[in-house]
């Protein structure tokens, strides 16, 4: 059974167009990290800060670079969806992104002034994800199904390469572009505002109940557990389903934030990464620290000694392959319960207003702890002190099960010690 789930999950993991969808995030993902880097230089907690910050004329530069750098994820993920599909198929890829980023401009309603026209950053940014997932999926797709079908221009020997990939790209790229002013076109007449409404009332409500309630929050992360637990990884099989919501919530909680509102969501990228998988999928911080700290047996404490610092940084790979959690049983429940936990006491402390919600500021999965809450809170210590409290709860959780294991890990080595000396005597 547990052969069968694998191959089903792996091929799933392995999906041509969800790979292309988690590549795009990815390619975005600097860029949003180097956002939240002068959103939290805007927006230091030190009194008169801000107010300094806009007497010397840095606030809307730094605002500006939030923008042209956070704001552009959507535009961003467009490229690197195509990107990576028209290379899973051996095409050109940097000739299908940059055709889908002009599709993407093309089905994005202008905004029209007395100065001029043009896109609003509202749907450059987390606004227009779930357009840029689907044009820049179906572009690749047509794309790479003129020119496997060789409907190209062909030019004569000699030519440069550059040259002659342009030209190769050119009916293609005019088919792809000529089928979005048609959808642009058809939208239009059918009286429906744009294809950006349209797929956000489709397809976003639907997910945005999952990704973005305490309900759905808890299925996902007893599914990357199953999923980790039987060897897949976990992260890269839901997450290019359910990330590009947990972004658009960390982009609302920053534009609400920027703009002195009420910050809309819990759950967003930030709430998951830095404060519910706490040392990496499973909550495996209080694992490694429980085997640090309270270990008897000689591979346990190794163990514990070999994963404390990675699991500080969230990568729990040694933990999971080399202790393993992976397949072993009695780990499974503290493996599942712990992030659960973790998810429910800081969802409810930020619910009541007991700790501060996540601003917006996409804060690297691998920092750790303590810190990371600070600074995904806005340099709010309610932020830090609620990770304190969850890493106290992971440790209470795991620490039964680590108790037990390294009971029966000492008798194993008891008994091997006791087979050594008596084939030694």
């Amino acid at each position: 059974m547990l052969e069968k789930v694998e191959a089903i999950a792996g091929r799933i993991g392995n999906q041509r167009h969800l790979r292309s969808l988690r590549d795009g995030i990815l390619l975005s993902m600097p860029l949003i990290i180097i956002g939240s880097i002068f959103l939290i230089l805007g927006n230091l907690p030190i009194n008169g800060y801000t107010d300094w910050l806009a007497d010397i004329g840095l606030a809307p530069i730094f605002s500006k670079i939030v923008n042209g750098s956070f704001g552009l994820m959507a535009l961003v993920a467009v490229f690197g969806m195509a990107h990576s599909l028209a290379e899973h198929y051996e095409v050109d890829g940097v000739a299908a992104g940059v055709i889908a980023l002009s599709s993407f401009v093309i089905v994005t309603p202008d905004l029209i002034s007395k100065a001029g026209s043009g896109i609003s950053y509202s749907y450059l940014g987390s606004g227009g994800l779930f357009v840029a997932i689907v044009v820049g999926l179906l572009s690749a797709e047509i794309f790479r199904f003129f020119v496997q079908k060789n409907f190209t221009v062909k030019m004569p020997e000699g030519v440069p390469v550059a040259v002659e990939k342009s030209f190769a790209a050119l009916l293609p790229g005019l088919m792809v572009i000529l089928f979005w002013g048609l959808v642009y076109l058809f939208l239009g007449l059918a009286g429906i505002d744009n294809i950006h409404t349209l797929l956000t009332n489709t397809l976003g409500k639907p997910l945005s109940v999952l990704g973005g309630s305490l309900w759905g929050t808890l299925v996902i992360i007893a599914l990357n557990s199953i999923f980790w637990f039987v060897g897949i990884h976990g992260a890269n099989t839901i997450n290019p389903v359910i990330q590009p919501i947990w972004l658009q919530n960390t982009d609302a909680n920053r534009l609400a934030f920027q703009a002195g509102k009420e910050l809309p969501h819990i759950v967003t990228n930030e709430f998951m990464f830095n404060f519910v998988w706490i040392g990496g999928g499973g909550a495996t911080i209080g694992l490694v620290i429980c085997l640090w700290l309270f270990s008897k047996s000689k591979n346990n404490k190794a163990m514990g000694k070999l994963t404390v610092a990675p699991g500080l940084f969230n990568i729990n790979e040694p933990a999971l392959f080399g202790l393993p959690i992976v397949l072993n049983f009695k780990l499974l429940v503290p493996f599942i319960l712990a992030p659960m936990a973790a998810a429910l006491i800081t969802y409810f402390s930020m619910a009541s207003g007991l700790v501060a919600k996540p601003i917006g500021i996409v804060v690297p999965w691998t920092m750790p702890p303590i810190i990371s809450g600070y600074l995904a809170t806005g340099g709010k210590i309610s932020g830090a002190i609620i990770q304190v409290i969850t890493l106290a709860v992971t440790i209470a959780i795991y620490y039964p099960f680590v108790k037990l294991s390294d009971k029966s890990q000492l008798k194993e080595e008891a008994h091997e010690e006791s087979a050594e000396l008596s084939k030694t005597v």
